[in-house]
């Protein structure tokens, strides 16, 4: 048997909120010039959010109102949060290659899939994905869980590399600590909902093992957006790109890329009849067509067609996936792989 955990953050987490006030930014100029070329990036702390990066679009958007509506989605007293609004115009040095179709940067991305569930994700990460949207909810019910907090799982696998038991089930979560023993319970009884739909035993929960979780968000930590970039991808089962999603809309490929890679491993394992897939797409800035395309398997390495290549454009990628509509802030809160209505879901 072997050890492996990985990890996930709930929305409430200051690196999630930075990405979240990032993506809906993103579909803010998006539902008015869906030809909007964004790469937006997003801090904060201490009672500041810094928003910079840049933007080409005919929308106008009041940044302010959009940072403090996420603010008040995830749980935060917006009215304690200056936002200082730092965005500034595309470059037109990238715009150069841009126009002609080309990728919006150069790097490599990553796309996974697996047999172990459903989803075709890793049953450990299907598990961390469902008690995070479970958490949300328990924020809203109850007013003694607060946004902030993070689950990891370190769990047995067998020689097939599927779990088989979790070793040590970890949950942070921010809480107002006058009810404890009550917030625990309840906290554990959803966990224990989630696993016993999959059948999964733990032998250990460790919750809020430094013993208190009172101080958390920006107050407690700074946030910065693509800061979780493992997180939102395969939570370490999977190799992982350079570059973040959040922020940024299709043409660059750090996103469009990854959507396009996830799509195609999913179908690779539908064709091949696979245990596991892993992509890997590379562009240069400016190029349309990608530089290389990488497929390894469980049978070993499949060779890519001509026809691959061209689907991988940017502007066919984004055609294909639909993605100049704003559909992004939902993929900043629980993660991009996994639900069924994203389009790069869908083979």
């Amino acid at each position: 048997m072997k050890l492996f955990s990985n990890e996930i953050v709930f929305k409430g987490h200051p690196d999630k909120v930075c990405d979240q006030i990032g993506d809906t930014l993103l579909d803010a100029y998006l539902k008015e010039d869906k030809y909007s070329r964004t790469g937006i990036e997003v801090t904060g702390g201490k009672g500041i959010i810094f928003v910079t990066g840049e933007v080409s679009s005919k929308a106008i958007v009041d940044v302010e109102n959009v940072v403090k509506s996420v603010l008040k989605d995830v749980g935060y007293n917006p009215d304690n949060y200056k936002v200082i609004d730092n965005l500034g115009k595309q470059s037109d040095d990238i715009a150069l290659g841009v126009n002609k179709g080309g990728a919006g940067d150069q790097g490599m991305m990553f796309g996974y899939a697996c047999d172990d569930t459903e989803e075709k994700l890793p049953l450990a990460q299907v598990i961390l994905q469902e008690l995070s949207k479970q958490y949300s909810k328990l924020c809203i019910y109850y007013d003694d869980f607060l946004p902030d907090g993070k689950a990891q799982i370190t769990g047995y696998y067998n020689e097939d590399f599927k779990l088989t038991k979790i070793k040590t089930f970890t949950i942070s979560y921010q809480n107002k600590e006058e009810v404890r023993e009550f917030t625990d319970n309840v906290l554990l009884d959803f966990v224990r909902l989630i696993l016993n739909k999959y059948d999964i035993e733990v032998e250990e929960y460790l919750i809020n093992p430094t013993g208190k979780f009172l101080i958390g968000g920006f107050e407690g930590d700074a946030g910065v957006l693509g800061r979780k970039i493992v997180v939102d991808a395969y939570q370490s089962f999977a190799n992982v790109g350079g570059g973040a999603f959040s922020g940024k809309e299709g043409t660059k490929v750090d996103r469009s890329g990854a959507y396009k890679a996830r799509q195609i491993a999913k179908r690779m394992l539908q064709q091949h009849n696979l245990k596991w897939c892993e992509v890997q797409l590379s562009y240069a800035i400016g190029k349309a067509e990608p530089l290389a395309i990488y497929i390894d398997s469980d049978i070993g390495n499949i060779e890519p067609t001509d026809e691959l290549y061209k689907e991988c454009k940017p502007l066919t990628i984004i055609h294909d996936l639909d993605l100049r509509q704003p559909i992004y802030s939902k993929t900043a809160k629980y993660g991009h792989f996994g639900d069924k209505n994203f389009t790069w879901e869908k083979v």
